[in-house]
Formats: structure tokens, sequence, C-alpha cells
């Protein structure tokens, strides 16, 4: 009967100890979150949860961006007749690498006496060329290197002014 009694009086204990403390009292003595500290802990994972998402949706609007510029920019292209080409469309390039995505190739020629001779003009008026070969035996004289296709059409606009840019100047496009 005596340890009925503890055990009695134990639960009654508790039950008094219960509404005064509550659970987070047994939590805080088991060494687990109280219930303030399980509710921040959720609304932090939340923020976390909405910063990826935010992350992801300007990311997403980004990419939207960058490709109604690209849009906007081969539509000015077209109105300028300028065009745009990939080594693989005329025989890819025997030059073995080029540092950017996009040139302002200004002379193409199966003489690399008339290449040479364009380069030193083009050295001349203070821009750095490049003399790109292509396995179709051209070398082109390329200038203005750019990595996004906008600086790429505002080089092809300031070289069209140049006394040396014939009217069938084009980008490559080294991918």
């Amino acid at each position: 009967m005596n340890i009925l009694n503890r055990t009695a009086v134990m639960a009654l204990a508790v039950m008094l100890l219960l509404p005064l403390g509550g659970c987070d009292m047994f939590r805080r003595l088991a060494g687990r979150p109280t219930a303030e500290e399980v509710e921040l802990m959720r609304i932090e994972k939340l923020k976390q949860e909405e910063a990826v998402r935010r992350h992801r949706i300007d990311s997403l609007a980004k990419v939207q961006k960058e490709k109604e510029d690209s849009i906007a920019i081969m539509d000015s292209l077209a109105q300028l007749k300028g065009t745009v080409l990939n080594p693989s469309e005329i025989g890819g390039l025997f030059t073995t690498k080029l540092d950017s995505r996009y040139y302002i190739v200004v002379g193409a020629f199966k003489s690399r006496h008339n290449a040479e001779a364009l380069f030193s003009e083009v050295s001349a008026k203070g821009y750095s060329p490049i003399l790109v070969s292509f396995r179709n035996g051209f070398n082109a004289i390329a200038i203005a290197p750019a990595n996004n296709l906008r600086d790429a059409f505002a080089s092809l606009k300031a070289v069209k002014t140049e006394k040396f840019c014939p009217d069938d100047v084009w980008i490559l496009v080294n991918e």
C-alpha cells in the first residue's frame, strides 16, 4: 500500500503541476525544444524555403529577360542587315580556341596576305584584331570580343561606322 500511495501522490503531483508548467516543462527537463522553440524553427524553415523559391523565381525572370533582350537584338540585327554565324555553318574553326563567345568579323579571305593587310589596318585604328582560321581555308579578321549578344551588338554598331568595315560584316558565335 505504501508504494501505491507514493504512486498516487506522484500522479496527483504531476496532475497539479501539469497546468502550472505544461508540456514545455517536461520537454525542457528532457532536453527537447519547447513549443515556442518548435514554432520558431518552423518559421525559420519556412523563411529558408521562401528564400529558395524567391531565388528560383529571380533566376527564371533573369533568363526570361535575357531571352527577350536577345530577341530584340536579333530583330535589330536584321534591321541592320547583320548576320550571325556559327563556325560549324562555314566548315568549323581551324583556330584552336577563341576566348569569348562573340566576335565581329570585318573580313574573311582565302588569301592570308589579304587577311594580314586588313589585320594591320584594323590594328592601326586602335582595335585588337584576331586572325581566325576556318577549315574551309578562309582567314577572318575578328574584333571586339564579347561574352553576351548585347555587347556584341553594341560593338557591331560602333564598328559599322569605321572606314575599314565592309557592308557584309557579321558576328561570329563561338560555341
